[in-house]
């Protein structure tokens, strides 16, 4: 059956998720820098945000309670203004424009991100490249869940064998493959995944 559909994951697919240049934006100090980027990005309470467990005033009152008080206001910076701070991958604007224009094909994002983000989707200018996005937070499925393919399947009436999934971590892609999509593990060379897609979009 051929491909109609191809999935990307957001962060280190389609754009460069950070936490060092996401902090080097506003602090040059470099012992600062490092306790900003353990602190604001730990994955202590990001997993929760990914989850849509924990708003942002809480999350901001965890990581100020880590910091000395003379950081406060660059961390409420770093944190409400880092998804104006994640650079596209090279070429991956250019290979959505490529496999519209070439296959046709529908074009979407799951990714596992925050209700924060997902009010801020709208601005970030290589979504608009999408035909659907589906993020973990709003719907409380993180990947690599079985829930969370069924569920952008059944949002979008993607036929789970007509469709393929591009995520740089293997546990996501074997969730994907374990509910019948196909699955490519990135690796940030953009021009390598766009033959492969080539090559199979053209069976």
């Amino acid at each position: 059956m051929s491909i109609k559909n191809v999935i990307f994951d957001f962060g280190q697919v389609l754009v460069h998720f950070e936490p060092s240049y996401m902090v080097g934006v506003y602090v040059e100090d470099a012992e600062d820098k490092a306790l900003l980027e353990k602190v604001v990005f730990d994955r202590l309470y990001w997993d929760r945000l990914d989850k849509g467990t924990i708003s942002n005033e809480e999350t901001m009152s965890l990581i100020k309670a880590r910091l000395p008080e003379r950081l406060w206001d660059v961390a409420d910076k770093i944190y409400y203004n880092w998804v104006y701070n994640i650079p596209e991958i090279d070429g991956m604007s250019e290979l959505l424009s490529h496999l519209k224009s070439k296959h046709g094909v529908r074009l979407f994002l799951l990714s596992n991100i925050s209700n924060y983000f997902a009010i801020h989707s709208p601005e970030i200018p290589i979504l608009k490249k999408l035909d659907g996005l589906v993020m973990s937070a709003p719907i409380g499925i993180v990947k690599p869940s079985r829930e969370i393919f069924e569920h952008i399947c059944k949002k979008y009436d993607i036929t789970p064998s007509e469709a393929i999934f591009v995520d740089d971590r293997i546990e996501n892609i074997e969730g994907a493959i374990a509910y019948g999509i196909q699955g490519y593990v990135f690796d940030g060379d953009s021009e390598k995944l766009k033959k492969y897609l080539d090559k199979i979009l053209s069976k």
